[in-house]
């Protein structure tokens, strides 16, 4: 049985635990406030920031995991880089987990790596943004280096918004790196997620392209399989593994790429299951989840399979708590459908708590039908 320490305790991580404990593991979920998703179908818990390096290595000195699992930016990843070298294994590696904690040093990788990415520029003050904004120019996307789930992040249009989206740049940080990266707006055909399988022995393996859409920088909504030209979606594969290879380890990548007219561009990365992954859930045989948990316990994964599916999330409207879920039961009397309540114990505008699923055709236009059922009702 391997024991696993998993730092962020979110409705991926807690998938992640469902996945890993089917495969016999031990799971103590950590974060930082008690009740977390993950928290809630694992075998421990311990409540922490894990930007704070003392009680973070307080827990990996406790519970001396065989597997440290990041599932979260915010870390105090220096420590990671410590402990691996004393022995410990960092999923993917501390260097991922390290350089995909901000958006500058993983689009600094890629580049060096000669990867195709957006022109971009990075950004410590307000004039210094309006600066790189008008020498790459008008309209910018501005987002923190370091963020979750696209808070944060905006559009200026021109030089009168460059306040507004620095101010929204600053109040949607985590972390204590008051840095933003601006980068030119690229007019794509569509967004796709990769999910990127490194396995510990075997070849880097893909599964199907995950389109999605997103709105205030977070997902709405995801569809698999995204059909895209052949050369293109190599294009996509062989920029996927040149990073992840660079990055090393085992366990799954979710790779984003812009899909324009003419071109693949790599966006980012995130060293771990994504949110656009969700679909896999009902969409492959095996969901990214179970992907994950496979590769980095070193076990086969000798096929993925996928139909047409899509996702669908479920916003809470309000700051509240002891949040209510009313219209699953007509959401779930479409066939093929299925609700992910996610077990957040608060609310706040715009903060996922669900989704749903649906499978087979009109996939997403089912799924999002059925997120428009269910609605969040919560106290206070």
């Amino acid at each position: 049985m391997k024991k696993i320490l998993l730092l962020g305790s979110g409705e991926l991580g807690k998938e992640f635990v469902i996945s890993a404990k089917r495969l016999g593991c031990y799971v103590i979920a950590c974060d930082s406030y008690a009740g977390a998703p993950a928290m809630q179908v694992a075998d421990e818990f311990c409540v922490f920031s894990m930007l704070d390096e003392i009680p973070l290595r307080a827990a990996i000195t406790k519970y001396q995991p065989d597997l440290i699992v990041p599932e979260i930016e915010a870390i105090r990843t220096e420590v990671l880089l410590e402990v691996e070298k004393e022995g410990f294994v960092v999923i993917p590696s501390a260097r991922a987990a390290n350089l995909t904690m901000n958006r500058d040093r993983i689009r600094d990788v890629a580049v060096g790596l000669g990867v195709r990415t957006a022109r971009f520029a990075y950004a410590e003050t307000a004039g210094e943004l309006m600066a790189q904004s008008a020498a790459i120019g008008f309209p910018v996307v501005i987002k923190p280096v370091m963020s979750s789930s696209g808070k944060g992040q905006s559009v200026a249009q021109t030089a009168a918004d460059i306040q507004k989206s620095w101010d929204y740049a600053c109040a949607g940080m985590r972390g204590d790196r008051k840095k933003v990266i601006v980068e030119e707006f690229i007019r794509f055909e569509f967004e796709i997620t990769l999910l990127t399988i490194r396995q510990r022995n075997g070849k880097t393996l893909f599964c199907e392209p995950i389109g999605h859409v997103q709105e205030r920088g977070d997902y709405q909504y995801s569809w698999q399989p995204q059909a895209m030209q052949s050369d293109y979606l190599k294009a996509a594969q062989q920029m996927a593994e040149t990073v992840t290879s660079d990055l090393g380890g085992a366990g799954i990548f979710g790779v984003e790429f812009f899909v324009t007219k003419e071109e693949v561009i790599f966006s980012e990365l995130s060293p771990r299951p994504h949110d656009t992954g969700m679909v896999t859930l009902i969409s492959q045989n095996l969901s990214e989840f179970d992907l994950h948990a496979r590769a980095i316990l070193g076990l086969p994964i000798p096929q993925i399979d996928t139909t047409e599916g899509a996702s669908a999330v479920v916003l809470a409207s309000k700051d509240g708590v002891q949040p209510r879920y009313t219209g699953i039961e007509q959401a779930l009397s479409e066939p093929g459908v299925d609700v992910r309540i996610f077990g957040k114990p608060t609310t706040r505008p715009y903060r996922r708590m669900a989704v749903a699923l649906a499978k087979g055709s009109n996939a997403l236009a089912r799924a999002r039908a059925a997120a428009a059922k269910i609605t969040v009702v919560s106290e206070g």
